[in-house]
């Protein structure tokens, strides 16, 4: 099985809340294999205190097996593509929704595409994308972070380092949490201040659309639009 579907859709019957199904259904599914999904799995757990709609769901789609290190945004999309159609994965097309999230990095450099890629995903899906990389939407939740450690050092965040990787936002995320990203499931915590990165990704760009050489980010923006949903039923 190569989607393991993490929810907590009507985990607690004792809160009062019936057991019917959900208007929508949000599933995200990611590109990294570790810090989103510590990310995202506590997202989900926070639904309610977030006051999302009790008829709107939050999942996240995890890769298992050989498909856990699945990557290139392209490969991802046809993915997640292929995950819709399965009855068992419970998406309905009418309804619910699917976020691919990805990183920008790639495109920075000579790949091509990036144009066409969002087209095809924004035909059926939400395309949710950081540019350079995740990390920078963990920064953001951190109050201030933007006036200290972005505004007028988005150069930095497109530098390639010596050994070709973009490192920056993972060097100053590590020095403002003391935690490397990449393997301390305790950056999922930082949900909780999802309401501060909204904020605070509205001084980024966040038309995806062009990303090309701008520090930018729309998955607060995503966020938000989930928060302040409002089923006409």
């Amino acid at each position: 099985m190569p989607i393991h579907t993490y929810t907590n859709w009507n985990s607690r019957p004792s809160d009062g809340e019936d057991r019917v199904e959900p208007y929508r259904k949000y599933f995200f599914i990611c590109e990294g294999a570790n810090t989103e999904t510590f990310y995202f799995r506590r997202l989900v757990d926070l639904r309610k205190d977030l006051g999302i709609h009790p008829l709107i769901d939050v999942r996240l789609w995890e890769k298992t097996d050989e498909d856990r290190n699945l990557s290139f945004p392209k490969n991802l999309a046809a993915f997640a593509a292929k995950q819709k159609e399965l009855p068992e994965n419970g998406f309905d097309p009418d309804r619910d929704k699917m976020v691919i999230v990805f990183d920008g990095d790639i495109f920075e450099e000579k790949v091509p595409g990036y144009s066409e890629l969002i087209s095809s995903i924004e035909e059926m899906d939400i395309a949710a994308v950081t540019n350079p990389g995740f990390e920078l939407f963990l920064i953001l939740h951190i109050s201030g972070s933007y006036e200290k450690y972005i505004k007028d050092h988005e150069a930095e965040y497109l530098l390639v380092d010596n050994t070709g990787k973009y490192s920056h936002a993972t060097a100053v995320f590590l020095e403002l949490t003391g935690m490397n990203s990449k393997r301390n499931p305790a950056i999922g915590n930082l949900a909780e201040n999802v309401l501060v990165a909204i904020a605070q990704e509205r001084l980024i760009n966040q038309d995806i659309h062009h990303i090309k050489g701008i520090v930018s980010s729309n998955i607060g923006r995503i966020i938000e639009g989930i928060i302040n949903e409002k089923p006409d039923v």
